[in-house]
């Protein structure tokens, strides 16, 4: 039955004649414990999302202005930029599941006392505690992160991988739909701090949950020869020598614009009113749904060609946000929220497709001992990257979002052209 199970959800190549090729218990039971723990880290990172739901707790509970703008770079930043040196430190060790664990278990307890900073305290000691909580959420989550791509590579074969991926992130959106349409059609009687802090809890929990599970998987071990650790000399060449994981980066590094520009489009939509949760609720649905109807796709599109997909979706985020700001400057005022909310659907699509791509190209197009040392280098720079992207704030400040939009667009096109380039895997 576990098998009949990962079969449906993993899918894989066929071999000659259209016959599947028979799959291992242990695959199977690997593959669900996949699905199962990262369906609920991705459902948890929706149910404590900084961009949306801590902001809002932090202006509830009367946190200073310059708090709540740090929540979105300590929580990417801090994601990020730690990797290069966590990598550093597990690179030896045999096994990627205990570290993953570890990350997953930290990001539930620091949940838990966000929750309870929120639910018991106010003003800027309450907001100074919850930036300090994510700020050490952040760095589990890098650990978390780190350790991912290897353990998924161990533990699944290729072919089968970005389907198990993007199963855990259907699902996950799925739950994190049901979220947003409950609190927009006010099911828990209004939206409260108590009742956002009970679902920041509930994710502390789908985090704790997931780090127990994924203590069960079973990986391919490293060979001793492989165990040895790096010198930094090493850990840096592949930047300067290999082509691929240069345009690699390059690429991923103009299609950050994917997960960086549906901010903008939001402050294009949501008029500053007393009404702009409400405004909210539309976009938050249709990110969710663009999450549950894409990823899987995604995911299967990716197992074929993950070259691919970062080409389509870097051309389609090109091609909605120059929309966006077309209709923004033609009508000269906030968007219709429906129409928007269409907008932001399309958008979110193209940036499922560029999360998918990215992981299981960087996934098959290395081998166990590079890995973890090329994914540590990619994501840092990404960080650094993303860093420098705050400077899109700046210029939506002084120029308006229309234009930051424009030059997401362009960046898109950018990435997807480079990704052109790659070689196929």
């Amino acid at each position: 039955m576990l098998t009949d199970v990962y079969r449906k959800i993993s899918g894989g190549p066929a071999k000659a004649g259209g016959h599947q090729p028979a799959i291992k218990r242990r695959d199977a039971i690997n593959g669900l414990i996949h699905v199962v723990s990262l369906s609920a880290t991705k459902t948890a990172d929706a149910l404590i999302d900084p961009k949306l739901v801590l902001s809002w707790v932090m202006h509830a509970i009367g946190a200073p202005t310059y708090l709540i703008g740090a929540l979105v770079p300590v929580r990417e930043a801090g994601a990020l930029l730690p990797q290069l040196f966590i990598a550093r430190q597990v690179q030896s060790r045999p096994t990627r599941r205990k570290a993953w664990s570890l990350g997953a278990a930290v990001q539930g307890v620091m949940a838990i006392v966000i929750a309870a900073t929120a639910f018991t305290l106010g003003g800027a000691s309450a907001g100074w505690l919850i930036v300090a909580a994510l700020g050490v959420l952040a760095i589990s989550r890098a650990i978390a992160s780190t350790t991912y791509k290897d353990a998924l590579a161990r533990s699944v074969p290729q072919g089968r991988r970005g389907a198990i991926t993007g199963a855990a992130a259907s699902i996950a959106a799925a739950f994190g739909l049901a979220y947003g349409a409950a609190m927009a059609s006010g099911v828990f009687g209004g939206v409260s701090v108590a009742v956002v802090a009970g679902f920041i809890s509930l994710a502390g929990l789908l985090f704790l949950a997931a780090s127990l599970l994924f203590l069960n998987l079973q990986e391919e071990v490293e060979t001793p020869e492989a165990q040895d650790k790096q010198s930094w000399a090493d850990f840096f060449a592949p930047l300067w020598s290999d082509r691929q994981l240069q345009l690699f980066i390059l690429s991923r590094g103009f299609l950050t614009t994917t997960a960086l520009a549906p901010p903008f489009i939001v402050m294009i939509t949501v008029a500053a009113s007393e009404n702009s949760l409400t405004q909210l609720g539309p976009l938050v649905v249709a990110s969710s749904l663009a999450a549950v109807l894409s990823a899987f796709v995604w995911g299967r599109v990716s197992d074929r060609s993950s070259r691919l997909s970062l080409i389509l979706s870097g051309f389609a985020g090109a091609v909605v946000y120059a929309l966006v700001a077309m209709l923004a400057l033609a009508t000269s005022g906030p968007l219709n929220t429906w129409l928007a909310a269409i907008l932001m659907f399309a958008a979110q699509v193209a940036y499922q497709g560029v999360r998918s791509g990215r992981s299981i190209y960087l996934t098959d197009m290395t081998h166990d001992d590079t890995r973890l040392g090329y994914t540590a280098l990619s994501n840092t720079i990404i960080g650094l990257i993303l860093l420098a992207g705050l400077g899109l704030g700046g210029v939506a400040h002084f120029a308006g979002p229309e234009v930051t939009l424009v030059v997401c667009a362009v960046m898109s096109a950018i990435g997807a052209l480079i990704a052109m380039r790659l070689a196929k895997t």
